[in-house]
């Protein structure tokens, strides 16, 4: 966990929002889910490894008020409260590598777009399901998004496990039944593709 957590301070201390490949100004198909699944305005939604994402930011916003955003980089975090300025006394910040999240509450919906696919052992993936499972309430949604298998093998220098849609679904099919699965091109701020599948998922 520590090789892990300096690695990625470093990232967020060395390089701008531009200079990884994961920026995305406008987090659209996240935003769609929200519409989609409709979700009230108070609804508790977390944001799993947000780093620089703009999704927290959009939330907001659209007057969403129980937002919580977590990340392994205490630097990521910083520079996201900056960005944000006063709005970020509406959010819940935690710092936390996701396999040592212990949440004190559960959530109406989860997010996660381009964290997941960092976990390559099997104990740790059953780990975040374990995690995701004990975190999401009943009927609660969830939003899981990773490089596809047409998608890269490598992020950030670190090596990532690439899903179908069946391999997706076998993580996540004892306790969610799966909504939808689909894939979409990620336009990267160095004029690269990066081919995403994005899943959706309904907590029994």
């Amino acid at each position: 966990m520590e090789n892990k957590k300096i690695h990625w301070e470093n990232v967020f201390t060395t390089k701008t929002e531009k200079d990884v490949s994961w920026f995305q100004e406008n987090p659209e198909t996240s935003i769609a889910f929200v519409d989609k699944f409709n979700l009230p305005k108070d609804a508790k939604i977390i944001d799993i490894g947000g780093g620089d994402s703009y999704f927290i930011d959009t939330l907001l916003d659209l007057g969403y008020t129980n937002l919580y955003l977590l990340d392994i980089s205490a630097k990521a975090i910083e520079r996201i409260k900056e960005r944000l300025g006063e709005k970020s006394k509406n959010v819940s910040f935690i710092i936390s590598d996701i396999l040592d999240f212990q949440p004190e509450t559960t959530f109406d919906f989860w997010h996660d777009r381009a964290s997941f696919h960092f976990l390559t052992a099997e104990n740790q993936v059953e780990k975040y399901s374990e995690i995701v499972s004990k975190s999401v309430v009943k009927d609660g949604k969830m939003i899981i998004a990773t490089f596809s298998e047409n998608g890269p093998k490598k992020c950030s220098g670190l090596d990532i496990t690439q899903y179908s849609e069946t391999k997706m679904n076998a993580v996540f099919e004892d306790n969610f039944d799966k909504v939808n699965c689909f894939t979409e091109d990620h336009k990267t701020p160095f004029d690269t593709i990066q081919n995403f599948i994005f899943c959706s998922f309904n907590k029994k």
